[in-house]
């Protein structure tokens, strides 16, 4: 029996990760969104293509939350970009209305299932999940790492004119400017990129993977990058239901690793069937210890604005 997978949010993130999923064939999809017709109407398209790509995988779109009853994962891409005007804490609290919904119903349908969280803020967004389903740590997982990881692994292999998959990196803390990518640790074909490029190349091309999303933002003028965040969601669902056992940077919630607690953080973990099943700990130099401990403090910024709100 294939296993079953809803992703919610039927938007650019939301339909290509569906389509993505489907086309491996593993799993049936219930693709959800609160507009009617989009889901319904791109589940069709999508299964409408199974003769062609070799899927006998079911999809079927849905405005409501019966149809996911029993999901064993679940992807939560629901939310809003950041719009002309708009405050940081504008999009926080839309969004935190907003994923806060879908976690409740989600936990009432499928109260076993294995959650990744994709809306932004996402290491708040991951926090605030955690909070309203009150599911166990290993079963709530924020993905950005693997995504800012791809973008810093781009930039390199362009610039060595080497193969991509030579190129070795994790990109750890939130998502966003404080994001560490880990130079000291970074290889092309074993071989560290500190040997490899000059100093000022390598910030150069930190600064352009944290500055990745913007930079598609800039240039698509409306919406935001979601070819490389759905192959992202894709590879860490691959490491779940197919239990790969797979080390890839995750947001996970954080009790004393790293030297921080109570906070979403990215850092590699296991992603098994059983979610996450390691936090793996790395040796970091005094700089990235540091420049993680500051990517928290930022991340404790936002969950501090959300529990100011909800106190009240």
């Amino acid at each position: 029996m294939r296993r079953k997978i809803t992703v919610v949010g039927a938007g650019n993130v939301g339909g290509t990760l569906a389509q993505r999923l489907f086309e491996r064939g593993y799993a049936d999809v219930v693709l959800v969104d609160r507009i009617e017709g989009i889901p319904q109407g791109k589940a069709l398209d999508i299964l409408e293509s199974g003769p062609v790509v070799g899927s006998d995988s079911r999809i079927m779109g849905s405005n409501s939350y019966e149809e996911t009853a029993d999901s064993d994962l679940v992807v939560i891409t629901a939310g809003i970009g950041r719009r002309p005007g708009m405050s940081r804490d504008d999009l926080l609290f839309t969004n935190m209305d907003i994923v806060g919904g879908v976690a409740e119903q989600v936990a009432w349908y499928s109260p076993q299932a294995i959650l990744i969280v994709v809306s932004n803020p996402l290491d708040a967004m991951a926090q605030h999940t955690l909070k309203v389903t009150r599911f166990p740590r290993e079963r709530v997982i924020g993905m950005a790492g693997i995504l800012d990881t791809a973008r810093f692994r781009t930039f390199l292999a362009q610039e060595l004119k080497a193969s991509v998959e030579d190129v070795q990196a994790y990109v750890l803390g939130g998502h966003g400017d404080t994001m560490v990518p880990l130079v000291d640790s970074t290889t092309v074909g074993g071989i560290p990129i500190t040997r490899l490029l000059q100093k000022g190349v390598v910030e150069r091309i930190v600064q352009r993977t944290r500055d990745g999303g913007a930079e598609i933002v800039g240039l698509l003028k409306t919406g935001s990058a979601y070819y490389a965040p759905s192959a992202a969601v894709a590879q860490m669902v691959d490491s779940i239901i197919l239990d790969k056992k797979r080390i890839l940077p995750c947001a996970a919630y954080l009790q004393g690793e790293y030297g921080i607690d109570g906070l979403f953080m990215g850092v590699p973990v296991k992603l098994g069937a059983g979610g996450i099943e390691e936090i793996v700990q790395v040796q970091l130099s005094p700089e990235e210890k540091a420049a993680l401990d500051k990517s928290a403090r930022a991340v404790k910024e936002l969950v501090d604005v959300m529990n100011s709100r909800t106190s009240h």
